[in-house]
């Protein structure tokens, strides 16, 4: 077994543990026993809202400053997740959020394809089975403020079994929120 590793850069927004609870619930009928072969569903401490990958080589420290530099003054969305879809091998729920593409694209995201904001529920070797995201095609959280981007660093051993990727926190953003003054948005 090969047992070099890998390391990639990624800013992501964390759901707060209330919607971490609240799909959690949701995705207990669908992950349990009966759920399709072959799919490997995403530890709930990893969920999260992708805004830009960066490459592998990628100095964290340097990411860290251009990512300050991206972020400033930029407000918090306040986002929701709702419906279910699926590409590549990837279960996912959509994220909608007035400002989410926008602080996205001044993280990096974009530059390679266009911007798909989700959340990552499973992964599959093969094609998603259509039914999952039919079944959770109804579901919709609460909404939630996003304040902070967080920087994580994604090292992953390389090797059939070499299970799924560790991650750190290189930095933390803060987001200002309160765009629109008392009860204003």
């Amino acid at each position: 077994m090969n047992d070099t590793v890998s390391m990639l850069l990624f800013s992501a927004l964390f759901p707060p543990a209330a919607i971490v609870e609240s799909l959690r619930a949701e995705l207990s009928g669908v992950s349990g026993p009966g759920s399709p072969d072959g799919v490997r569903w995403a530890d709930p401490a990893t969920w999260h809202v992708t805004l830009g990958f960066y490459a592998g080589d990628d100095d964290p420290s340097t990411r860290a400053k251009w990512l300050r530099d991206q972020l400033a003054g930029r407000p918090a969305p306040t986002l929701r997740l709702e419906g279910a879809g699926s590409f590549a091998h990837v279960l996912y729920l959509g994220v909608y959020g007035e400002g989410l593409t926008e602080l996205a694209m001044a993280a990096g995201a974009g530059a390679d394809r266009p911007y798909l904001p989700h959340l990552t529920v499973a992964r599959t070797r093969n094609e998603v089975p259509p039914e999952l995201p039919r079944r959770l095609s109804g579901y919709a959280s609460d909404s939630w403020t996003a304040e902070e981007v967080v920087l994580v660093r994604s090292d992953r051993t390389a090797g059939e079994d070499s299970g799924p990727s560790k991650y750190s926190v290189v930095e933390r953003f803060a987001l200002p929120s309160g765009r629109g003054g008392p009860g204003g948005d």
